[in-house]
């Protein structure tokens, strides 16, 4: 069976498609032709996973499910939160939509200096829409979440993941998330804990 994972980010579907495997078939922006820029003005992840989601159902009529993720850190306030893909860029007030991993990671370690409170959390929420009995005006939209606490590191470790992966120890372990091999993050991440609800869901209602 089909579905479409509203990213073309290859370290997104790459962690999904190991988690869902041969059960379905997950395809990407990119494999449906949507090469726009996908709605994400909202003020929570649940808001910008449902932006995205609701975007691609209404453009393309397939079932679909979009994420949102989050990095939270307690000193900062929960920042950088729903803007941590373009943090450096919100921080010069640069409107453009980038997405440098490098200066993010080096604009919130600049920002929480030698502040001895390194904890922070990871959250990813996905959207998911599907048709019901085969009329696209009647949809189902269920929302799943993941998080993993953990703290943020005094610099960059490890040559795996992405995003702020580097500078992320999940709590209980001595190593970053880009440390570990993906089979090990998938076993614990958040975007795995979030992607597993989302897979008994889509495989509890084909039993």
């Amino acid at each position: 069976m089909k579905i479409v994972f509203a990213t073309n980010n290859e370290h997104k579907l790459q962690e999904v498609r190991q988690i869902l495997k041969d059960k379905y078939e997950v395809l990407s922006l990119a494999d449906i032709g949507c090469h726009e820029e996908l709605p994400e003005k909202g003020h929570t992840l649940i808001d910008n996973a449902a932006m995205k989601a609701k975007y691609v159902y209404d453009h393309y009529h397939i079932d679909c499910f979009a994420d949102d993720t989050g990095l939270f850190v307690d000193a900062l306030n929960g920042e950088p939160g729903i803007y941590s893909a373009r943090y450096a860029n919100m921080q010069t007030n640069n409107q453009e939509e980038s997405h440098d991993s490098e200066a993010n990671m080096r604009v919130l370690l600049e920002k929480l200096g030698n502040n001895s409170n390194r904890k922070a959390h990871f959250t990813t929420i996905f959207a998911l829409i599907r048709m019901i009995n085969g009329l696209e005006c009647v949809y189902s939209v269920q929302f799943f979440q993941g998080t993993v606490e953990g703290e943020i590191t005094r610099e960059p470790s490890g040559e795996h993941g992405f995003g702020y992966d580097p500078i992320f120890q999940p709590d209980g372990y001595t190593m970053t998330y880009a440390d570990m091999t993906l089979a090990t993050k998938n076993e614990m991440s958040h975007r795995a804990i979030a992607t597993r609800k989302l897979a008994d869901c889509l495989l509890g209602n084909e039993k």
